[in-house]
């Protein structure tokens, strides 16, 4: 078994109730998996929907399902029956495709939307303009099956704590500008909402190599897998 009991423990310790754990576990065996479940670990992460959906009909149904890639509009409807949060959500396109899909199997999808912060120009997400846009779009309560519950964020592979923290703090100002805790409003179709997620609304950012970092400018959701299943091959 590939699973490091020790860190994951250290881990929800530092983390306490405050920040949620994302155990990003693609392309990991259902059996690592199923160690985390039965030490009360609740929120998976991944990145392909063919894999996430072949493990999902093999695992306990009370897992918490994120996906965290960059999801194409023809494979929503896949995961839609059961996805608990669409991290990356990069278009307004995608969005419609999301509430259609939620629509057809009567449920409130619950999202975030990805803000592209990093230096590389091949990761996804709005920019600012965009995304004043889309949440100008949101504000209209057309999307009856979307609720977006935050912000996502991917930063720069370097190892410039710098650079990494101007990006995590960037995308907090974003954040703070957009999902004002006080003012989030909570969808009359799903009063578990603040339940379902503490706290709440969510910045997603921070992964195995600087979590900490995005902890300390913000963040209350991070996804982290290396440091729980080993590296990937």
């Amino acid at each position: 078994m590939a699973v490091n009991i020790e860190q994951y423990n250290a881990i929800k310790k530092e983390l306490g109730s405050e920040v949620t754990l994302v155990a990003v576990s693609k392309t990991k065996p259902v059996e690592d998996i199923k160690a985390l479940y039965d030490l009360g670990q609740r929120d998976f992460g991944e990145n392909y929907v063919q894999e996430l959906v072949e493990k999902q009909v093999s695992l306990p149904p009370d897992i918490r399902w994120h996906f965290i890639g960059h999801l194409q509009s023809n494979k929503v409807k896949y995961i839609a029956p059961f996805v608990h949060l669409i991290h990356g959500v990069d278009s307004y396109k995608l969005l419609l495709e999301i509430e259609k899909q939620a629509a057809k199997n009567l449920r409130v999808i619950h999202c975030l939307l990805q803000v592209h912060i990093a230096q590389e120009e091949t990761k996804f997400g709005f920019d600012a303009a965009e995304l004043a846009d889309i949440m100008n779009i949101l504000q209209k309560g057309q999307l009856q099956h979307v609720q977006v519950l935050g912000l996502m964020g991917m930063a720069s592979f370097t190892e410039d704590e710098q650079q990494l923290q101007k990006e995590f703090i960037y995308l907090k100002g974003l954040f703070n500008e957009y999902f004002p805790a006080s003012n989030a409003q909570l969808p009359v179709s799903d009063p578990l909402l603040t339940t379902l997620y503490s706290p709440f609304p969510i910045l997603s950012m921070g992964m195995s190599s600087d979590y900490q970092l995005a902890i300390a400018c913000g963040s209350n959701m991070v996804r982290v897998g290396s440091l729980l299943f080993g590296a990937r091959f």
